[in-house]
């Protein structure tokens, strides 16, 4: 205890004698802080002298000749010109702690739900480099969502990172509230970002539940916060991710959208006086992004599945930021609007999605009883227009057939109410039932 004691002291006397730079705010502009006479570093944090004993932090987020671009955590009513700017000499970070669990945070970890900070903790950086790629282990066990059209025909790891590509009002919020009551991680951290500010309540209530509230953390920064708030968000989930995952625990990290990341990193890229690129999105958020993904994964004993949700403009053609994240991800899940338009819930396009990873995850006989539901969807898809218009003969295609009979099935399987949570034992049997592998099974005996 006195070694200890000894340390800290030893680091307090070096902080306080360590020499500060203190500027003032020249132009304030927009989301934008102008700041003179700070030689600060890119991503230091800065403090704002309000005055009446009040401050403000503020990000370095880039250079314009000899002065400093800042941008504050926080609103900017109360800066003004001439206010003392002083460089603090270190990077953004949060406490974290086991105590996190059940809580709501905001975009910088400060507590949203009104109870008390969380005492003691360790203080991490959210802005660390991804691990080595030789210290990471080969994602080979699957992680139990509860939903079939994944678990059984899309099956996804532990450490896997999955896209779901989504329009507005196709049922994303209530895959992702299925997924996370019924999944089998140790922990769940979700990052809500630019969402409107009911469906925070809503997802807390509705999405997690009283059942996963004890092994979930919940990160907030809304549609109304700033940009820096929406754009750290992510990176204070994944900070608080990595805690859990470097004590052994399999954690399920859901970052719902990161689009609306990419479109706050758009905000400061060009206030930063970027060149915008495709579709106005600055070349920082391209080299951001696979440094925010690849901190997913497995390490050591522990993992991080990332399940991040993108928000697909239109029918998806041209879309920089699917079309980045599609290139980067290990899966992609795909709902479609046709599919819930018809009442199919969850509205999961089995053909347009995949699991890159799921011939490693699964047995032989799954495998099987997979890729036989894909190929009678696929036989449905091609010929349902000529049965829809009475125009096909039965016993001219026998893999139509197949699946003409099978669909009802295929149908009950594919479709599950968002508080009917499937064991993935259960799954796999329902799987070979549907497909009709049991059958083969008898008729070969």
């Amino acid at each position: 205890m006195e070694l200890l004691d000894e340390r800290r002291c030893r680091d307090v006397i070096q902080r306080a004698a360590a020499p500060f730079y203190r500027g003032r705010i020249d132009v304030v502009s927009g989301v934008l802080v102008e700041a003179v006479g700070v030689p600060a570093a890119m991503g230091e944090l800065c403090r704002v002298e309000l005055g009446r004993g009040e401050a403000l932090e503020a990000e370095v987020i880039g250079f314009r000749g000899d002065r400093t671009l800042l941008m504050p955590h926080g609103d900017l009513v109360g800066l003004s010109p001439g206010q003392p700017v002083q460089a603090l000499g270190r990077g953004f970070g949060i406490q974290v702690a086991d105590d996190l669990l059940g809580r709501v945070l905001d975009g910088f970890g400060n507590p949203l739900d009104d109870r008390p900070p969380i005492p003691g903790g360790k203080h991490r950086d959210v802005r660390l480099a991804a691990p080595r790629p030789l210290d990471r282990r080969a994602v080979d066990e699957p992680i139990t969502t509860g939903v079939r059209s994944i678990d059984g025909l899309n099956t996804v790891g532990r450490g896997q990172r999955v896209g779901i590509f989504a329009g507005a009002g196709v049922g994303k919020s209530t895959l992702l509230g299925q997924i996370t009551s019924g999944t089998d991680a140790d922990v769940i951290v979700a990052c809500l970002v630019g969402e409107r500010g009911r469906e925070v309540r809503d997802f807390l209530e509705e999405s997690i539940g009283a059942g996963a509230s004890d092994r979930t953390v919940l990160v907030a920064a809304t549609s109304d916060r700033s940009p820096l708030e929406r754009i750290s968000a992510p990176y204070v989930a994944t900070t608080i991710a990595e805690h859990f995952r470097d004590q052994g625990k399999n954690v399920l990290l859901v970052i719902d959208s990161i689009t609306r990341f990419a479109h706050a990193a758009r905000e400061i890229g060009l206030a930063a006086g970027e060149p915008p690129t495709t579709r106005g999105f600055p070349p920082s958020f391209f080299a951001m992004t696979p440094k925010l993904l690849e901190r997913m994964g497995r390490v050591g004993e522990g993992s991080i599945t990332g399940l991040l949700t993108v928000l697909v403009d239109g029918e998806g053609e041209d879309d920089p930021v699917a079309d980045a994240l599609l290139g980067l991800l290990d899966g992609h899940l795909v709902l479609s609007r046709e599919l819930a338009q018809a009442g199919h819930f969850p509205a999961v396009d089995v053909l347009a999605s995949l699991s890159r990873l799921m011939p490693k995850l699964v047995d032989a006989q799954h495998g099987a009883s997979a890729r036989r539901i894909r190929e009678l969807l696929a036989a449905y898809t091609a010929g349902k227009d000529l049965v829809d218009v009475g125009a096909y003969a039965p016993g001219s295609n026998p893999s139509l057939d197949a699946a003409l009979e099978r669909m009802p099935a295929i149908e009950a399987f594919l479709r599950q109410d968002m508080d009917d949570a499937t064991a993935m034992t259960d799954t796999i049997e329902l799987l070979r039932l549907v497909s009709g592998a049991a059958e083969i099974s008898e008729g070969a005996r």
